[in-house]
């Protein structure tokens, strides 16, 4: 079942990034539930982000690249979850 109070969260990352490694864990220790895309598994992917990576999305906005600040992935996903909140 999915978490209808948090955002969608989608990490754009590939193999042997440490920047990948440290986005995840800063995920991780947030305790934010997202899903990681390998951008190498398709080549649409490979040539949007290139190594733009990782990339964070919130909700379907870019909210990150390269590093995850905890505050602010606190504040974004506060933000999504109020945009998405019926008035």
């Amino acid at each position: 079942m999915t978490d209808r109070s948090q955002p969608e969260v989608v990490l754009y990352t590939r193999t042997g990034c440490h920047l990948c490694e440290d986005a995840k864990q800063v995920l991780l220790d947030a305790g934010v539930t997202f899903t990681a895309v390998d951008i190498d598994s398709d080549l649409e992917l490979q040539r949007q982000y290139h190594e733009q990576i990782p990339a964070l999305f919130i909700a379907g906005r870019k909210a990150f690249k390269y590093r995850i600040d905890p505050a602010e992935l606190r504040r974004k996903l506060d933000l999504a979850r109020k945009a998405a909140a019926p008035e």
